[in-house]
């Protein structure tokens, strides 16, 4: 039988005070600090009356704006269950670090080089952080870091990496 949100709410307020809960056509999701995020992570997987055992996906969104610029979103479901939960934590552009969840899903690894290839969000204390499909170098002509997901990369391509489309 699925959880009900309330279940899920009073597991998580039990380690994370600040917590929002959004609601959306069946859908619960939870946006959390950083600083709670592997308590809240350990408190569904470990405790037996919710056993979110599968993080399904990590990925994360580029809102373009000022502050939190980015969230890191996570995808759990608990067989048990039959219920899907979405975690979300707020990134600064000037800060982008969420701890690893790697300690709590071993399925994090990837997800996590993923998210870091695709839009440079770095997962403090992940065992291997490296690019999974840009190389190391994947630079602008100025040195700087490039990831393709982030709304500032240049959609026509990277400047004088391979000749633009001639306009009509």
């Amino acid at each position: 039988m699925a959880l009900a949100t309330s279940e899920i709410v009073n597991v998580v307020k039990a380690v994370a005070a600040d917590v929002q809960t959004i609601e959306h056509h069946g859908d619960v999701t939870l946006v959390l600090k950083a600083a709670d995020l592997l308590d809240v992570l350990h408190e569904l997987k470990e405790n037996p009356s919710m056993a979110f055992d599968q993080l399904v996906d990590v990925t994360a969104i580029d809102w373009a704006r000022a502050g939190e610029r980015f969230e890191v979103v996570y995808f759990l479901y608990s067989i048990r269950h039959k219920t899907r939960l979405r975690l979300k934590v707020g990134v600064r552009e000037d800060a982008p670090h969420v701890p690893t969840a790697v300690d709590v899903y071993e399925s994090a690894n990837w997800y996590e080089r993923e998210t870091y290839d695709m839009y440079g969000i770095i997962f403090d204390g992940h065992p291997d952080l490296r690019r999974f499909y840009m190389p190391e170098d994947f630079m602008d002509d100025t040195g700087t870091q490039l990831y393709p997901l982030r709304k500032d990369f240049p959609l026509m391509g990277i400047p004088g990496s391979l000749p633009l489309p001639e306009k009509d």
